[in-house]
């Protein structure tokens, strides 16, 4: 089994762990201190939050702040436009701020904010019946376009 752990450094861990609590991810006490909280995403899934001391551990060089400039996009996929739209009400809500436009292609729809500490998160849904069925039409275009006259 593979797992993921995005590591970001937080100013503020306590207002950080109710940051990401406020929208629904519990903290994974067995990883979590006075330096560090570990966020559940999904199953296999953590977001580690680290106090800058602690984040420095485990680099070189200088943390960049991350509302200074954008060098990743967290990206987590939602079940339904609904709860795209529910998760930027709860962050906005806990102290996040706005960061793009909603991104509405009919088929995928998707939202961004940014967390106390800036970086950017976004929350995408998409309709996997029109993806698939698009992928049907362009195949089928193609197998067309490559027949003989």
């Amino acid at each position: 089994m593979r797992m993921i752990f995005v590591n970001l450094p937080v100013k503020d861990l306590e207002a950080s762990k109710r940051f990401f609590t406020s929208l629904g991810f519990p903290i994974n006490n067995q990883f979590t201190d006075e330096t560090a909280a570990s966020i559940v995403i999904e199953e296999n899934i953590f977001a580690m939050l680290l106090t800058h001391e602690k984040f420095k551990g485990f680099i070189k060089g200088d943390i960049a702040e991350a509302g200074a400039g954008v060098s990743k996009l967290i990206c987590l996929s939602a079940n339904s436009r609904e709860e795209v739209d529910g998760y930027l009400e709860k962050a906005l809500a806990a102290g996040g701020k706005p960061w793009m436009p909603a991104q509405d292609y009919g088929f995928m729809y998707g939202v961004s904010f940014q967390d106390l500490d800036g970086h950017v998160w976004e929350v995408m849904w998409m309709d996997q019946a029109q993806v698939d069925q698009r992928e049907l039409e362009r195949n089928l275009q193609e197998l067309k376009q490559a027949e003989p006259a």
